[in-house]
C-alpha cells in the first residue's frame, strides 16, 4: 500500500482501524476492608435474640426483604410464619451468612445449596467443611487465572495504546 504524502510542514494523520477483543466476566465489587457478616447456629447477634423479622435480617445482611423472600423460594432458608409475617430463626440466619458470604464471592446458588445442605448430615460439619474448603480451594485458582488473563489483557492494550500514540507522535503510518 502506498501512503499519501502530506504538504511540507504538515503531518499525516491516518486512521488504522483495529478489533481488539477483551472479555471480562465481574459479578459483583465487594469491598473487601469490611469484614464479611459471621453467623452460625450458636452465634448471636448484638440483641442475643431467638428470632428475627424479615428487616432485621434485611438490616444485618444488607440485602433486600426481595432477596430473602427469594432465598425462601429456593429453599434455602425457611422462616416461619405467624400470620402474614416472616419469623427467621438462629437456623435461616446463620445459613443467610452463609448465603451472603458465598455469593460475594462468587458462588452459584447451586454450589451455595450444595454446601449448606451438607450441614444437616449429622456428621458434626465434617463433610460440609471439606467439601467447603474444596470448593473454596477450587474458585480462588479460578480467581487467579483470571486475574492474569486480565493482567495479560491490560499489558497488551497498554502496549498497543503505546504503539498508537507514538505513530500519531511520528506522524507516520505503519504498513503491516
Amino acid at each position: 500500500m502506498k501512503w499519501p504524502v502530506p504538504p511540507a510542514g504538515e503531518k499525516l494523520k491516518v486512521f488504522v482501524p483495529v478489533d481488539i477483543d477483551v472479555y471480562v466476566s465481574v459479578s459483583y465489587l465487594i469491598d473487601m476492608s469490611q469484614p464479611l457478616n459471621h453467623a452460625e447456629i450458636d452465634t448471636p447477634d448484638h440483641q442475643n435474640r431467638e428470632n428475627y423479622t424479615i428487616s432485621d435480617l434485611s438490616e444485618e445482611f444488607g440485602v433486600t426483604a426481595r432477596a430473602l423472600r427469594f432465598y425462601e423460594d429456593e429453599g434455602l432458608i425457611a422462616p416461619h410464619r405467624k400470620g402474614l409475617s416472616r419469623i427467621y430463626t438462629k437456623r435461616d440466619r446463620a445459613r443467610l451468612a452463609w448465603i451472603v458470604r458465598a455469593k460475594n464471592v462468587g458462588f452459584s446458588l447451586t454450589e451455595i445449596r450444595e454446601l449448606i445442605d451438607l450441614y444437616d448430615l449429622g456428621d458434626g460439619r465434617q463433610t460440609q467443611m471439606q467439601v467447603t474448603l474444596e470448593k473454596c480451594q477450587e474458585k480462588v485458582s479460578t480467581l487467579k487465572n483470571q486475574r492474569r488473563d486480565i493482567d495479560s489483557s491490560i499489558k497488551e492494550l497498554t502496549n498497543f495504546i503505546k504503539t498508537v500514540e507514538t505513530v500519531m507522535k511520528e506522524g507516520k503510518p505503519q504498513q503491516s
